[in-house]
């Protein structure tokens, strides 16, 4: 299993992202507020500013403190090093 750290301490498997937003947009606070009323929010901004919005593939909403771009690079430097390591046990 590949986790992707979301910050504070929090990580979310990194094979059932679907998305990683800015959570800025009109759709995208609607997607929040309906989240938030069928109970599918987890809020991992202690406090903080909401500054990525991860979805993902059973619709839970996740919210970050921290930036789209640095999630992001985090799920691909993951996704990077899953890779070589799969290499190196094929040979």
């Amino acid at each position: 299993m590949s986790l992707v750290n979301i910050g504070f301490g929090n990580t979310v498997n990194a094979r059932r992202i679907i998305a990683i937003v800015s959570p800025d947009s009109a759709p995208i606070k609607r997607i929040i507020e309906e989240a938030k009323n069928t109970k599918k929010l987890i809020d991992a901004t202690y406090g903080r500013r909401t500054r990525a919005v991860i979805i993902i593939d059973s619709y839970h909403v996740i919210l970050s403190s921290h930036n789209p771009e640095t999630l992001g690079h985090r799920f691909d430097n993951r996704e990077n090093c899953n890779e070589k390591i799969k290499g190196e046990y094929n040979g």
